[in-house]
């Protein structure tokens, strides 16, 4: 045998060496079976809530429940250095919470569900309805489709963000056209909070359409901070950059790229705390573009010095043409909240003036619970 054979057998032998199956010693097995109970929160049958939360070196955690007139409650240590309370039962609802661990309050690491704007303010917490759903509860109706979106605005300069809610009714009814709802945020909240956890503008919606209580329609939801303050974003000229990009901008961009009736008698504008104060502004100063307003809880409007003349000036001298402009002018605020004085404030001023409007108020103070309630309560009013 030559030395090229042998030197070919070699090289053979080497590669069906190196070709064996190798030794695998991974395994998933242990991986499925019964899915474990939430650490934390944990909802119980009978509604209670148990809360758990891990710090061993901790000297005190408190559980911090609700958004209004809250009361810290202390929570248990064991051994293992698990704190850990059990509240209700509670009433159906949507809950936020946070625990004070000596003094600083934490979000619960165990619970995805935040509550979120310009920060994280805490975790959100479920309770379900009893007998039958809540009208803010996610239920098996027809479900609509969440758009978000970029785009350019010419009053700030920069690209901005805002969020299309567009019903199930749009895809089914292909060449019908919508009305629309501007819908604004508060000053610790983005274009996005409307459709989180705590507002659940859409889920709202969609379960008043499914019981013919509103008519579809689509919701767009802007940012309406200019500088991420509440000051800036309720300032006479922050107001009107963001009256300038809803007009030039936002509304422009919707009804080119979505089904929309265009008609005043289509539109409506409302907001919650700062977006109520620019809805209610905006809207008095466009009454040729908008036929229904909604105002929830604005500070602005609420502040005994406020005067609706620096912001749209002589918009009350002539009642009539408010009137026979506006099909609905709501107004909102709780009880307990500590701009309730200037609600009432401004329900003497509209009187007098001759304004016709609706006033709503109710238990609760500044808080996501009133809002869902008042928006849910506009949108049966429109169109």
């Amino acid at each position: 045998m030559n030395k090229t054979a042998i030197l070919f057998l070699l090289l053979l032998s080497v590669y069906a060496a190196s070709a064996q199956k190798p030794q695998n010693n991974y395994t998933v097995q242990g991986w499925w079976g019964a899915s474990a109970e939430p650490f934390s929160p944990l909802v119980h049958q009978d509604r209670s809530i148990t809360f758990r939360f891990k710090a061993k070196n901790a000297n005190k955690v408190d559980l911090v429940f609700g958004e209004w007139d809250i009361k810290p409650q202390l929570m248990k240590k064991d051994t293992a250095g698990i704190w850990e309370i059990r509240i209700g039962p509670t009433a159906p609802g949507i809950y936020s919470y946070q625990f004070s661990v000596d003094g600083v309050n934490v979000i619960d690491p165990s619970n995805p569900v935040v509550k979120s704007g310009t920060e994280v303010y805490g975790s959100i917490v479920e309770v379900l309805g009893a007998d039958q759903p809540r009208f803010d509860e996610i239920q098996q109706v027809p479900h609509g489709v969440l758009h978000h979106i970029k785009y350019p605005s010419s009053a700030l300069k920069r690209l901005r963000g805002m969020v299309v809610f567009v019903p199930a009714e749009y895809n089914q009814q292909t060449s019908k056209k919508f009305p629309v709802l501007y819908l604004r945020h508060g000053g610790g909240d983005n274009e996005t909070s409307w459709t989180q956890a705590a507002g659940r503008a859409d889920v709202i919606l969609e379960n008043l359409i499914a019981t013919k209580k509103a008519k579809p329609m689509i919701i767009v939801m802007t940012n309406g901070l200019i500088d991420g303050t509440w000051a800036g974003g309720s300032s006479k000229e922050g107001v009107e950059q963001l009256e300038q990009e809803l007009l030039k901008d936002v509304i422009p961009y919707v009804e080119k790229n979505y089904r929309v009736n265009a008609a005043k008698n289509a539109r409506a504008i409302a907001g919650l705390s700062m977006g109520g104060g620019q809805s209610y502004i905006i809207g008095l100063k466009n009454l040729d573009k908008f036929s229904y307003i909604g105002e929830f809880s604005s500070g602005l409007l609420s502040d005994a010095k406020f005067d609706i003349n620096e912001r749209v000036p002589g918009v009350f001298d002539e009642p009539q043409l408010v009137n026979n402009n506006l099909k609905l002018l709501w107004i909102a605020c709780g009880k307990d909240d500590p701009r309730y004085s200037g609600h009432q404030a401004m329900v003497y001023t509209l009187k007098e003036k001759q304004i016709k409007f609706e006033s709503h108020e109710s238990a609760g103070g500044h808080e996501w619970r009133f809002w869902r309630e008042q928006l849910r309560d506009f949108m049966q009013k429109l169109f």
